[in-house]
C-alpha cells in the first residue's frame, strides 16, 4: 500500500509484494542457470562441429546464461528492496518500481531466446551431435519457460487495474464513482449464466454500487487486506489482554443451565426444540449436504433415496426445481428423516433473490414447518452481498421500518409461491390443529424472519427458529418487535451474525488505521500469520508489531488503541473519508439481526482445566456455555481465528447438542 505505479497507471499490487515471489523466482532461475550451465560445459565443444545451426545453438546457450544472470540480480534486487521499510513506508522502496519496469521489459528478450530454443529442439534448422542430457535439458526447460512465460502474463492481467490511470483522481467524486460503479457491473455481467433471472439487472446494480462505495479511495491492494486481517488479529487480542490487567474487561454471565436461561421466556422456546429445527434446516442444504457431512459414504445415503428417473415419470407438482433423480429431495429425506407424503411442496429452483425452501408436515411438533435453505450458491452469495437497506412495508410495523433489500425480494418470492399454489391452505385444512413455524439457517435464518412478518396478519401464532442470523436484517424498531416470535441461536465468532455493510464500512477503517500503525514489513506479517494459524500468537508479538509500544488511552474504560498516532489516524481517516455520508459511507441506516438471541460460546480451556480436568482432556471435550445477547453487541465485524467455522450449521447442531447433554452433568460443569 499505496498500488504500484508502472507504464503510467496503476496496478493491484503494492511494492511490498514482491518479496516472495522475488525468491521464488531466484530460485527457479538459479536451478534452471545450473541446469543449462552444465549443458553448455557438455555440448558447447561440439556446436563447432555442427554440420548447420551451429550459431544459432551456441547464440542460445550463451544468451540464455547471460539472461538468467541478469534476472537473477533483478530479481534479488527487486526482494531486498521490497522488504524495506514498513506497509506504509513507501518511500523506502522507491527503486521497486523502477527495477520492476526494467524486469517486465527483460519479457521480450526471453521470449526471443526461448524462440532460438524452440527452434533448436523442435525444428528442423540445427544439425548437431546428439547429447542426451543436453537434449532432455533444453527441451524441459523451453517448454517450462514458455509456461513461466504465459503465467507472468497472465499475472500481470490479474493484476491490472481498469480503473488504474493515475489521471483519475482528477474526476470529480460523482463522475468517479459512477465510473467505478459500471466496471463492477460489467464485471458481474460476466457471470452470464444470471443474467435471465427476474432480479439481476437491478441486483447487479446495487452490489455494484456497493462494492465502489466500499473501496473508492482506499488505494489498497489485495495483499493489504490479508496483511490487515493478520493485524486486526494481534491488535484485538492485544487490547484484551491490556483490558484485563486494568480490570476493564467486563465478561457477560453465562451458565450451561437450561432452566436458567429459558426461565422467563415463552414456552415454546427450547434447546430440545431448537436441535429439531436446526437438523431441519441443514436438511434443506440437500445431498451436497449430504456430501459434505460423510464425505466417504455420502454417495450411499444419497442414492438409497434417489427416485430413478423422475423427469420420465409422472411429474410431481409439489417438487420443483430438482434434477431427474430428485437429488436434493432424497438429500432432504435422508437428513431428515422425513417421508415423501411429509414433504407438502418443496421449490429448488435457485435464482438471484430466489431460494430454494420447503413446506414439511412435523408431527413431532405438530407444526407446519417452512424451511429455507442457506447460502450455497454463488446466487445466494449475491443475494448476501445486496445487502444495502430497503423501506419494508408489512401490516404491523411502524412506518418508515428498513430491511435487507435482497432478503425482501426473497421474502415475497417465497410468499408468491405459496399463495399461487395455495400451500398453507391446504395444510391447514389437512391438519386444522398445527400450528406455522419458519426456519433457516444463515441466509435462510434471514428471509424465515422477513416472511415472518409478511404472514403474521394471516398466521399470528407465527414462530421463528433462526439460526446464524445475519448481521444486517431489520433496523432497530422492527428488531425489537420480532423479539416477540423469533429465537436467534448463534454460535462464538460467527462473522455472519456480525456481517453488514455498516460493520463491513468500519472494518475497513480499522484496517487502514491497523496498517498505518504497524511497523513491520507486510512479508514478515504474512509470514507471522502463517507462523499464528500452527502455534496461536506468541505474547512478543502483542508488542512489537506496533510502531509504539504505548497502546493504551487515558481514559478509564475505553478500549486501547494506538493512542500516540490516535490523532494523526483520525486526520489521515478523514482525509480519505469525506465527511458527506454520500462519498464516505454507503450504509445510510444501522441494520441489526433479528429475534431475541441466544449466543452460545466455548467454555475457555484454562476454566475447564481450573475444574479439576487436565488440558488433554479439556481439549478433547468442547463444552459450552449461553446467555441472552443484545443486537448492539454484534455491530463489529472482529477477525477471529474460528470466525468461519462457528458459522457452519454442524458447528450450531454440535454445540446445542452438547448443551442438552450437559444438562445432566450440571454439577460438574456449573456450580452457581
Amino acid at each position: 500500500m499505496p498500488a504500484i505505479k508502472l507504464f503510467g497507471r496503476k496496478w493491484l499490487a503494492a511494492t511490498d509484494d514482491l518479496v516472495y515471489p522475488g525468491l521464488f523466482e531466484i530460485f527457479i532461475r538459479t536451478v534452471w542457470f545450473i541446469l543449462i550451465g552444465t549443458a553448455c560445459a557438455r555440448y558447447y565443444q561440439y556446436t563447432w562441429n555442427c554440420r548447420l545451426g551451429g550459431d544459432l545453438v551456441r547464440v542460445f546457450l550463451l544468451g540464455q546464461l547471460t539472461y538468467l544472470v541478469l534476472t537473477i540480480l533483478f530479481m534479488l534486487l527487486i526482494a531486498i528492496h521490497s522488504a524495506k521499510g514498513s506497509i506504509m513506508e513507501t518511500q523506502a522502496r522507491k527503486y521497486v518500481e523502477p527495477l520492476l519496469t526494467v524486469k517486465i521489459l527483460l519479457l521480450l528478450p526471453e521470449i526471443s531466446w526461448n524462440v532460438l530454443g524452440s527452434i533448436w529442439m523442435f525444428g528442423g534448422s540445427v544439425e548437431c551431435g546428439y547429447d542426451h542430457y543436453t537434449m532432455t535439458v533444453v527441451q524441459g526447460l523451453v517448454l517450462f519457460d514458455w509456461i513461466l512465460i504465459g503465467l507472468t502474463i497472465f499475472g500481470l492481467a490479474l493484476i491490472f487495474d481498469p480503473l488504474g490511470s493515475i489521471g483519475n483522481k482528477n474526476l470529480e467524486s460523482l463522475a468517479e464513482h459512477s465510473k467505478v460503479s459500471s466496471i463492477w457491473l460489467r464485471r458481474f455481467k460476466f457471470l452470464w449464466w444470471m443474467r435471465k433471472d427476474e432480479s439481476a439487472n437491478e441486483t447487479f446494480q446495487h452490489i455494484a454500487g456497493m462494492v465502489s462505495a466500499l473501496f473508492r479511495g482506499t488505494d489498497l491492494v489485495p495483499s493489504d487486506v490479508v496483511a490487515g486481517f493478520i493485524l486486526l488479529r494481534i491488535r484485538h487480542k492485544r487490547e484484551i489482554h491490556e483490558l484485563r490487567r486494568l480490570n476493564l474487561l467486563v465478561n457477560p454471565v453465562t451458565t450451561p443451565d437450561e432452566s436458567v436461561i429459558f426461565a422467563d421466556t415463552p414456552s415454546w422456546m427450547s434447546l430440545e426444540t431448537a436441535f429439531h429445527y436446526i437438523k431441519l434446516s441443514t436438511a434443506c442444504y440437500g445431498w451436497l449436504y449430504v456430501l459434505y457431512k460423510h464425505v466417504c459414504t455420502g454417495c450411499f445415503h444419497v442414492i438409497q433415496n434417489l427416485t430413478c428417473c423422475a423427469c420420465f415419470r409422472r411429474k410431481r407438482t409439489a417438487i420443483i426445481g430438482d434434477n431427474c433423480c430428485y437429488c436434493y429431495l432424497a438429500g432432504l429425506k435422508y437428513l431428515s428423516d422425513l417421508s415423501v407424503d411429509d414433504i407438502l411442496y418443496a421449490s429448488f429452483k435457485n435464482h438471484l433473490c430466489e431460494i430454494p425452501f420447503c413446506v414439511i408436515v412435523d408431527h413431532k411438533t405438530n407444526n407446519i414447518v417452512i424451511v429455507i435453505r442457506g447460502t450455497l450458491s454463488l446466487r445466494d452469495l449475491l443475494t448476501d452481498i445486496a445487502a444495502d437497506s430497503d423501506i419494508f412495508e408489512c401490516e404491523g410495523l411502524p412506518p418508515g421500518s428498513m430491511a435487507h433489500r435482497a432478503m425482501i425480494i426473497g421474502a415475497k418470492v417465497i410468499l408468491k409461491q405459496l399463495k399461487e399454489h395455495k400451500i398453507l391452505e391446504r395444510a391447514f385444512n389437512t391438519h386444522p390443529n398445527y400450528d406455522l413455524m419458519i426456519t433457516g439457517h444463515s441466509l435462510g435464518a434471514g428471509l424465515g424472519i422477513l416472511l415472518a412478518f409478511l404472514l403474521r396478519p394471516q398466521y399470528p401464532s407465527l414462530k421463528v427458529y433462526a439460526f446464524a442470523t445475519p448481521a444486517g436484517l431489520l433496523s432497530r424498531e422492527v428488531a425489537k418487535i420480532s423479539e416477540e416470535f423469533v429465537l436467534t441461536i448463534g454460535v462464538g465468532d460467527d462473522f455472519v451474525m456480525r456481517l453488514s455493510v455498516d460493520s463491513t464500512e468500519n472494518l475497513r477503517t480499522s484496517l487502514l488505521a491497523t496498517l498505518r500503525a504497524c511497523r513491520l514489513p507486510k512479508y514478515r506479517v504474512v509470514l507471522n500469520g502463517l507462523g499464528y494459524m500452527l502455534f496461536g500468537i506468541p505474547e512478543k508479538d502483542l508488542d512489537k508489531t506496533w510502531s509504539t509500544c504505548n497502546v493504551i488511552t487515558p481514559s478509564a474504560g475505553q478500549s486501547p488503541l494506538l493512542s500516540e498516532r490516535a490523532d494523526t489516524i483520525r486526520v489521515e481517516e478523514h482525509n480519505i473519508y469525506d465527511p458527506d455520508i454520500t462519498k464516505r459511507r454507503f450504509s445510510k441506516v444501522r441494520l441489526y439481526i433479528g429475534g431475541k438471541i441466544l449466543h452460545v460460546t466455548r467454555v475457555k480451556s484454562e476454566e475447564k482445566e481450573s475444574e479439576g480436568k487436565s488440558k488433554k482432556d479439556s481439549s478433547k471435550e468442547k463444552k459450552y456455555e449461553m446467555r441472552w445477547a443484545q443486537p448492539e453487541e454484534f455491530n463489529d465485524l472482529i477477525v477471529m481465528p474460528r470466525m468461519l467455522l462457528d458459522h457452519l450449521p454442524d458447528a450450531i447442531e454440535h454445540a446445542i447438542e452438547t448443551l442438552l447433554k450437559q444438562q445432566n452433568d450440571l454439577p460438574y460443569y456449573f456450580d452457581p
